[in-house]
């Protein structure tokens, strides 16, 4: 028999021995105590008669008599499981067995095979929570040899030292290939146990160390699915792929299982199976009004999705899901809101600037000059957008039918008129009909560049509201081959709004055509380029990929000069918009090109490849990108800066330490890096006005360097968009005093104040929707697109390409709460508005919002904030409740 371990040694670190008292005076020795005795003074009888009891059962538990032993292990038993332990201090019972650990593992190592041996492994197990050595795992290794009992009944903090030390084991079975059948049977144990005591964000974690998430689907019931699957979603954000991806597979079961279908739904949406699962929820349920309600989801993220016989036998409901699905009753429910937020009355560019609050200096900018009149065209088009009237476009038509119209579009110069026409589409937006109506008389233009900006606006009108009989693409498709170069731009960029995400077989075969062709001009080539990307968006498509690649290959030196020719490659990105490793092939074969365009491509789309995953190791990549220093003529660190943002947008933690790292590189990078830094923060924080990225860009928008501070300004009115921000317009009206004599800054002036007055500060530019939960493709490859474009402001948005600001279309949504009955017509019921909390993983049922006020619905939304219904007497189709809401009268709500 081994000799025992000496038991002095485990003695000091016992914790609540750490405050001793003095020793007692020398007479108190001379009494004949012994040392190890001085401990024992400061003990209270009870405590004494416990330590001395406990030791007499270990000393029983080694005798040679089974019956004497059992009673002695019995006892111990009883006595570990009934002490209460505080929180802060080891249970007396464990306390006074420390010495004897020691002792008893020996004995174990020579007692037979028998039950008593097993009873003997659990209570080691269970004094092996406080004694055994770092990393050894005793405690598991006991718990192996014991008796298969309840493991509960030793308490919440044994499971969990357990499920540390199972991790650790599972971990190194792996390694050295041993099986790992005991373990699980222990984690099926640990996992029920944890289910019953809510705690089931521990039960996951353990789950994803033994890489066995299907148990979760076995121990889930009704009360616990909820929180489950908030916490597999949550967390999946932060996990490395493939297990990501597994995570939210296992919450989509979860939550088709308990038949919580609208939550199945975001999942289907977000794992992007192609349409598999999103038909799954649609046919799992016979309720015609949970399907209206899915769609209405659907219509918000933009998929673009064909109701067929599957999903709706009946005729009649098909038509209705169809409408739903195809986004017609969009323009109708904003106006709602507008008459009940009383924002209808039109507003002019005037009203905006509020040059009376300007002290001083004003004056200049009452001369009509082309550059002014073009950016109040801009401005008007952002504050009316989706009002169907504004005071420069639509207003005084009564006197003759050309009315003020004709006269404003006539006071801009030549491609300025494109932006007026185009500007009617923004005014009239998703108001189909009489949209196509307004603009048709300018197509009959004998100016081309009207006819280019009424084709625009055609593409604008129709954008993210689809159409059976598809009326953009009948008319825009004449003047695809146009002779004139204006015309060809407008008809194709409005094809790729009006059509982004919808993958259209017959404009990927006109557009590659034009991509094909012999000798188109450059800037035609381009935006045929990002109009495929557009409506191709996240499609991995090869064939206009291959087309792009090649358009790139063909290019000579000229033309690989000019700025435009960035766009290339942005829209060769679009077509991987968030599809990571999908791109790697793609991206290989960028770098054969041109050595002028070879990075840049490579970075466009690595960044754009990975938007919205919020991948570590991408950002650390393109951070060690942005050290180099490079020699005059590389361009290829803006794309990066804005990659670490695009990336990093995916969730809070990760937006944070981008804006971090973003400040660092304005203090140490070079000036290509510095230019783009802002939008990096502009793209962050999109219709998010946070203070301190406000300030910084504050600070940058007075830049010695133009390109930073007109950025900058851009920014501000990114990151105010549509929020009315009364801090970020009395900043840029500041701005515009302070640069009135400088024509490219005051016109990114203008362009920031329409963006922050975007709808009336109805809109918002934000990508995510449905809690951040979801990102739009559509709505982030627009945002890229004018992104990328603004990295050389100069020889785009202040040149000749300013229509390019339009692209931002596809991400102005309606940031509102609508509930409507079960007619769909729109109902009002008070809900509470708040800051939203994040309740993963908290005890109890905390309260998901907080600082609210209730108001009744319609309601505004800002970002961060959540809605939750005041009222008993109805229950909401879905849990998240943004956009259309479809309401049903709750059955048990008695009006009191």
């Amino acid at each position: 028999m081994p000799p025992p371990e000496n038991p002095s040694d485990a003695v000091p670190d016992a914790p609540s021995e750490a405050a001793q008292p003095p020793p007692p005076p020398p007479a108190a020795k001379s009494k004949g105590k012994k040392k190890d005795e001085k401990k024992d003074d400061d003990l209270s009888e009870e405590d004494l008669a416990l330590k001395e009891q406990l030791e007499l059962y270990v000393l029983r538990a080694q005798d040679v008599d089974p019956g004497v032993q059992k009673l002695a292990l019995e006892s111990m038993r009883q006595e570990i499981r009934s002490a209460t332990s505080s929180m802060t201090s080891v249970p007396k019972p464990l306390k006074f067995l420390r010495p004897h650990y020691g002792t008893l593992k020996s004995y174990f190592e020579t007692m037979p095979e028998s039950d008593l041996k097993k009873y003997m492994a659990d209570i080691l197990s269970v004094l092996a929570l406080t004694m055994s050595v770092e990393g050894e795992r005793e405690s598991l290794k006991y718990r192996l040899l014991g008796s298969e009992g309840d493991i509960g009944s030793w308490g919440h903090e044994y499971v969990r030292n357990l499920a540390g030390e199972i991790a650790q084991e599972f971990q190194k079975r792996q390694d050295d290939d041993l099986p790992i059948d005991a373990l699980m049977e222990l984690v099926q144990q640990i996992i029920s146990f944890h289910m019953k005591h809510n705690a089931e964000p521990e039960a996951v974690d353990l789950l994803m160390e033994v890489e066995d998430l299907d148990l979760l689907a076995e121990h889930v019931d009704s009360t616990n699915y909820k929180r489950a699957c908030l916490y597999l979603t949550s967390s999946s954000k932060y996990l490395p792929a493939p297990d990501d991806m597994l995570a939210l597979d296992i919450a989509y079961t979860i939550y088709m299982k308990f038949g919580d279908l609208a939550s199945a739904l975001r999942i289907a949406l977000l794992l992007d199976k192609s349409m598999q699962y999103v038909k799954q929820v649609y046919t799992t349920t016979d309720d015609l009004l949970l399907k209206k309600q899915f769609s209405y989801i659907i219509a918000r993220h933009g998929l673009a999705m064909e109701i067929d016989d599957e999903i709706a036998a009946d005729d009649n409901d098909k038509e209705v899901l169809q409408e739903i699905v195809n986004n017609t009753k969009l323009s109708e429910g904003y106006l709602t809101l507008a008459r009940d937020i009383e924002v209808m009355e039109p507003k002019s560019p005037e009203d905006i600037y509020k040059v009376h609050l300007i002290d001083g200096r004003g004056a200049s900018s009452s001369l009509d000059s082309a550059r002014q009149n073009l950016a109040a065209t801009f401005v008007n088009a952002f504050v009316n957008a989706g009002f169907g009237q504004d005071k420069l476009m639509t207003a005084a038509s009564d006197s003759s039918s050309s009315g003020s119209s004709g006269t404003w579009l006539f006071k801009n110069k030549e491609h300025g008129k494109a932006s007026a026409a185009a500007s009617l589409g923004m005014i009239l937006l998703w108001d189909t009909d009489s949209g196509l109506a307004q603009l048709d008389k300018y197509l009959h233009s004998s100016d081309t560049h009207v006819v280019a900006g009424a084709l625009l606006g055609i593409g604008i009108v129709t954008c993210g509201v689809k159409n059976d009989c598809d009326p953009a693409l009948a008319i825009l498709m004449e003047y695809i081959g146009n002779d004139d170069t204006n015309i060809r731009i407008g008809a194709i960029l409005g094809l790729g709004i009006a059509y982004a995400g919808s993958q259209k077989e017959e404009l990927k075969i006109h557009l590659s055509a034009v991509l094909g062709d012999s000798q188109p001009p450059l800037e035609v080539l381009v935006f045929s380029a990002i109009a495929l990307g557009l409506v191709f968006v996240g499609s991995c498509n090869e064939e206009i990929a291959q087309s792009i690649i090649f358009a790139l290959m063909e290019r000579s030196e000229a033309e690989l000069a000019e700025p435009i020719i960035r766009l290339l490659p942005v829209a060769l990105g679009l077509l991987y918009l968030g599809k990571q490793e999908s791109v790697e092939a793609t991206a290989e074969v960028s770098k054969t090109f041109d050595e002028k365009i070879g990075k840049y491509c490579d970075i466009t789309l690595m960044s754009l490849a990975y938007a919205g995953t919020g991948n570590v190791l991408k950002v650390q990549k393109l951070l060690g990108i942005c050290s180099q220093h490079l020699e005059k003529g590389d361009t290829h660190q803006g794309p990066a800066v804005l990659g670490i943002a695009l990336i990093a947008m995916a969730e809070e933690l990760g937006a944070e330490m981008a804006v971090r790292s973003l400040e660092r590189l304005l203090q140490y990078g070079e000036q290509n890096i510095r230019r783009a830094v802002p939008l990096a923060l502009g793209i962050l924080c999109i219709s998010n006005p946070k203070v301190n990225v406000m300030d910084t860009l504050s600070r940058l928008s007075h830049d010695a360097d133009a390109d930073v501070s007109m950025a900058a300004i851009i920014s501000l009115g990114l990151i105010g968009a549509g929020t009315n921000n009364a801090r970020i317009a009395g900043m840029l009206r500041n701005l515009s005093s302070y640069y009135y004599k400088e024509a490219a800054h005051l016109f990114c002036v203008r362009i920031a104040q329409g963006l922050v007055h975007l709808g009336k500060g109805l809109l918002t530019l934000s990508p995510y929707h449905s809690d951040r939960f979801l990102l739009s493709p559509m709505a982030l490859g627009g945002l890229v697109t004018v992104l990328h474009a603004c990295l050389d402001m100069k020889s785009t948005i202040l040149g000749r390409y300013h229509y390019i600001l339009y692209i931002i279309v596809l991400a102005m949504q309606p940031r509102m709460l609508l509930t409507v009955d079960e007619d769909l017509k729109p109902l009002s019921v008070p809900v509470r508005v708040g800051q939203a909390v994040d309740v993963v993983g908290q005890a109890g049922r905390p309260k998901t919002i907080t600082g609210f006020q209730t108001h009744s619905t319609p309601v505004l939304l800002a970002a961060g904030e959540r809605a939750e219904l005041a009222t008993e007497k109805y229950i909401p189709l879905t849990p998240v409740l943004e956009g259309f809401v479809i309401l049903k009268k709750n059955p048990e709500y008695h009006e009191e």
